[in-house]
């Protein structure tokens, strides 16, 4: 009877994980499968910087493409004896795009490794326990302000908004934990596209602290091995084209302290918060930056769909063009979704995260249980003008009393604001489908590039994701 009992159990669990494939007293297989199909059209993209900087180019602002990816993988556990546990993963990601993207690349696609790595962990003690791995597998430090995505799409990869690659090329992590304390070191090198490699590789260590399930304090503490990765630094007083610093992100060195979650549980757990500040220098090229963020919100869980209200700032120091020294922050490989660390919606395609600083405003509602509704607003300015915000973006020439002059960045501080309505419905426990509207209108600091009044890019997408 207690054999027969087993067998129904066993039976009965893998009906319900149709994704498990093994699972007896010392090891467990289980199969994962993520797949993704999304449609996508853009009008007058980059609010048609084409037309001002590379007119004989025959770009199209206006686009339309499909694109999806397949991820399938297999996991395993295993009880190694002696209050050790091993496990690992493997995944490959097949990617896609037909028809022409954003960034004039299509009917394209590639199949790459994504995960690939082993690992054990003890099981001794509840209070005081390790893990380590080694291979290529996805790693996120803190909130992912400068490391969380390790991989990237697009471009020859195809599947650009998807952006379903996220495991470094190889990791090497080993984490020790005291009850709410955990410690991790880690080694890093991103798995980047072949065309554009910059050969980085990275060690740091992250100290984190959960003082709830949801709410954590930490510092993270990293250095550039070595990079290939070039910097740009304004001209001086913003005279001129931007110099190419080569090398310029080897040797970096980085500190990232990081708290979030509900400050004041005892009052509210509705009321959420966090703050955030990095400072990054490079003694070989004479580099000061910093970045932080603030932001609060509230869930109003007694009114009807329980409406979400977060608003949030956040910086990224430019180079100043009356200094020697650079100040551009480098971003590294930030999470850059809209709900993490993008600053702002279409803007974020064209700013990465230096020189610019966003205030943004989100309400999320929920009329049921499957469907959410979610309207993102981002105000997003330059730092510094005269001054890279990209990769010496907007270098032309302008005139100033009868001489012409090169010059790079903009010369008003308001780059754009973005509006973002996005819909999310969970068909089924195993898929979503997600639709969204988005707007860019240039500000003054886009039309200063193009040296007129440049168009409002707006542009949609509709996709839908499995996941096993």
């Amino acid at each position: 009877m207690l054999l027969a009992a087993i067998l129904l159990a066993s039976t009965a669990s893998r009906a319900e994980d149709r994704m498990l494939l093994l699972d007896n007293d010392r090891l467990t297989v289980r199969a994962h499968l993520q797949a993704g199909l999304n449609a996508v059209a853009e009008n007058n993209l980059f609010w048609n910087f084409a037309d001002t900087f590379a007119p004989s180019s025959d770009f199209d602002p206006n686009k339309q493409w499909l694109e999806g990816y397949l991820k399938p993988g297999l996991s395993f556990t295993t009880d190694l004896g002696g209050n050790l546990t091993g496990y690992g993963k493997g995944s490959i990601v097949v990617s896609g795009t037909l028809g022409i993207d954003a960034y004039d690349i299509g009917n394209t696609g590639r199949i790459t490794l994504e995960e690939g790595y082993l690992g054990f962990r003890s099981t001794a003690d509840k209070d005081l326990s390790f893990d380590v791995s080694l291979g290529p597998r996805e790693f996120k430090a803190g909130t992912g302000m400068l490391i969380a995505n390790g991989g990237n799409s697009g471009f020859e990869r195809g599947a650009l908004k998807f952006g379903p690659r996220k495991a470094w090329e190889m990791a090497a992590l080993g984490t020790l934990s005291y009850d709410d304390l955990n410690g991790t070191v880690f080694y890093l090198r991103p798995n980047e596209l072949p065309g554009s490699s910059s050969g980085t590789t990275l060690i740091g260590t992250d100290l984190r602290y959960d003082w709830t399930p949801d709410s954590f304090t930490g510092v993270t503490f990293g250095h550039v091995l070595k990079s290939t990765s070039p910097y740009p630094q304004a001209a001086p007083d913003g005279i001129g084209p931007p110099t190419i610093l080569p090398d310029g992100r080897d040797g970096l060195n980085f500190v990232n302290a990081y708290a979030i979650g509900t400050p004041f549980p005892e009052i509210s757990e509705n009321f959420f918060a966090g703050a955030e500040f990095a400072y990054e220098w490079n003694d070989r090229i004479d580099m000061s930056a910093w970045a932080g963020r603030a932001h609060v919100g509230y869930v109003f869980a007694d009114i009807a769909w329980s409406p979400t209200l977060a608003l949030s700032y956040q910086t990224f120091s430019g180079d100043d063009p009356s200094t020697a020294r650079l100040e551009r922050f480098d971003p590294l490989f930030y999470e850059g979704s809209p709900s993490n660390w993008s600053t702002g919606s279409k803007s974020s395609m064209v700013f990465i995260n230096s020189n610019v600083s966003s205030y943004q405003v989100s309400l999320r509602v929920t009329p049921t249980e499957r469907d959410t509704f979610t309207l993102r607003y981002a105000h997003i300015r330059a730092n510094e003008l005269l001054s890279p915000i990209q990769f010496g973006q907007g270098t032309r020439v302008e005139t100033s009393g009868g001489v012409p002059s090169p010059v790079a960045g903009v010369t008003n501080h308001h780059l754009s604001d973005d509006i973002f309505l996005e819909y999310n419905r969970v068909l089924n426990p195993n898929t979503y489908l997600t639709v969204g509207l988005s707007a860019s209108f240039p500000g003054p600091g886009i039309d200063s590039v193009v040296q007129a009044d440049a168009p409002t890019w707006t542009g949609g997408f509709a996709n839908v994701v499995v996941n096993f």
